[in-house]
């Protein structure tokens, strides 16, 4: 039992984000391609150049641990990711896409803020002041980003709702 404790717990979770960060760089490009408002489009290019910092920042605390970065498949991301893709096939072409984009993109940024928010509180407990700060600056970054998406889904409901 001596190996299920808050330690492994903050390794297995990172692996899990840095997997999820991974995947995530793999998805904004495209959905940058299907956004059809250009604000929306600049929003999801501007998250990759984010998440790339994300997954160095990830690599540092690696380092920081004495890990060799690796990740371990996340089923979580994978679901949401899936289903952000579903919603741009369905939708595509359509005045509700930009809204279906949004709505995906903050299942994204929530299930991150969720995850940075554990990492910081857990490196914190452990006194891993370093590692916490690093996951304090991924999780500023993705809840500015989740209040931006809040921002310009005002205007992509209200495109949706009225054609």
């Amino acid at each position: 039992m001596s190996d299920k404790n808050l330690d492994r717990l903050l390794v297995h979770t990172l692996k899990d984000v840095y997997f999820a960060e991974s995947a995530i760089l793999k998805a904004l490009p495209k959905m940058a391609k299907a956004a059809k408002e250009p604000a929306l489009q600049k929003a999801f290019q501007t998250h990759l150049k984010q998440t790339e910092g994300h997954v160095t920042r990830l690599e540092s605390v690696f380092k920081f641990l004495k890990l060799k970065p690796e990740g371990v498949p996340c089923e979580a991301i994978k679901g949401i990711l899936k289903e952000g893709d579903e919603v741009g096939e369905e939708f595509e072409g359509g005045s509700a896409l930009d809204a279906g984009l949004i709505a995906a993109a903050q299942a994204v940024e929530h299930y991150e803020i969720a995850r940075y928010g554990a990492l910081k509180a857990w490196a914190g407990e452990l006194g891993l002041k370093e590692v916490a700060r690093l996951f304090e600056e991924t999780l500023s970054e993705e809840e500015a980003t989740d209040k931006l998406l809040t921002g310009l889904s005002k205007t992509s409901n209200k495109t949706a709702a009225a054609a």
